[in-house]
């Protein structure tokens, strides 16, 4: 019997892998940045997580990946969707969640989840980068700033300007023709964050809107994409400490559900009977059980200006 499981994330720009120990808890996490679909990307990713909970590709029972790359992986024993997987991790991550916008680097998604982190309706744009992290990328070399530092920028806006189009080449020329006009970039990036959540709320209206909220991916960890989301919904928005690996860690807790149906026994002798009561109220749930997912701290996103207020500390879902 192996004692640990892993949930891959191959995503379009970034790869992410969470390793689970059999009680479900976060043993490692790891954030790989990488060029598109990159195998070198997500073997280091993999190699960084193995690394960090000090054990080998030998000791993990099951792996699942996701992502655009999922079905490049042949480590991988199953792969699951996108919705699925996210669905699932942000759910662990912020039990009371019913609604997970994600904002990836080359899509967007809007999942209405129940309390189990099943998925019961969603709606995504993949068709274009439009309101995505490829199109924040492509806005921040135009205006010659780093990425990271688009979302503190924006926050200073002043003044409300629109950005009409999300088609990240005519949005680049708009950009380019707002600044010529001598807007200032806080103003012209606060525009840019007002249209990502104007398009946002689209995939809202299709799905539903409800709460709460909790927002993952990397857009996440930027805060004016945040403010103006928030102020679009009306309601306050849930930020995971690591939104990039809700994927990979709804990945692992599937993969963690496989593995202790199939060595129940085994388990729970070796645990002490521990996992008796969790696998009765479990069974055979892949992928829609609650199990016992990771703890993860939570915090909740407020208007500019205003602190960041820490929730109930570490959360877990039983």
């Amino acid at each position: 019997m192996k004692h640990f499981v892993m949930g891959i994330d191959f995503g379009s720009t970034t790869a992410k892998t969470v390793i689970l120990d059999l009680q479900g808890r976060v043993v490692a996490s790891n954030v790989a940045h990488m060029g598109a679909v990159s195998g070198e990307g997500v073997t280091s990713s993999i190699n960084g997580a193995l690394s960090q909970a000090g054990i080998s590709q030998a000791d993990i029972g099951r792996t699942v990946s996701t992502g655009y790359g999922r079905r490049m992986l042949d480590i991988a024993d199953k792969n699951y969707t996108e919705i699925t997987c996210h669905a699932r991790g942000a759910v662990a991550m912020v039990p009371d969640a019913r609604l997970v916008i994600d904002i990836g680097g080359q899509d967007s998604k809007v999942i209405a989840v129940d309390a189990n982190g099943l998925v019961a309706q969603f709606a995504m744009n993949d068709r274009c980068a439009a309101g995505t992290g490829k199109f924040l990328e492509v806005l921040a070399r135009a205006m010659q700033i780093e990425l990271q530092e688009m979302g503190g920028i924006a926050l200073q806006a002043k003044e409300e300007l629109k950005i009409s189009s999300m088609c990240a080449t005519f949005a680049e020329t708009e950009v380019i023709s707002l600044l010529a006009e001598g807007n200032t970039k806080p103003d012209v990036l606060g525009a840019v964050h007002a249209a990502i959540a104007s398009r946002t709320m689209g995939l809202v209206g299709r799905v539903g809107k409800k709460g709460p909220v909790v927002m993952t991916g990397g857009v996440a960890k930027n805060a004016a994409a945040v403010h103006h989301i928030q102020a679009a919904l009306g309601m306050p928005i849930h930020l995971p400490t690591a939104p990039q690996t809700a994927g990979a860690l709804g990945a692992a807790l599937l993969a963690l559900d496989d593995y202790r149906a199939e060595h129940k026994d085994e388990i729970a002798s070796a645990l002490d009977g521990k996992l008796d009561l969790q696998m009765d109220e479990a069974q055979h749930c892949v992928p829609g059980c609650k199990g016992v997912p990771a703890e993860a701290e939570v915090s909740q996103a407020t208007p500019a200006g205003s602190a960041w207020v820490p929730m109930n500390g570490p959360t877990r879902q039983h």
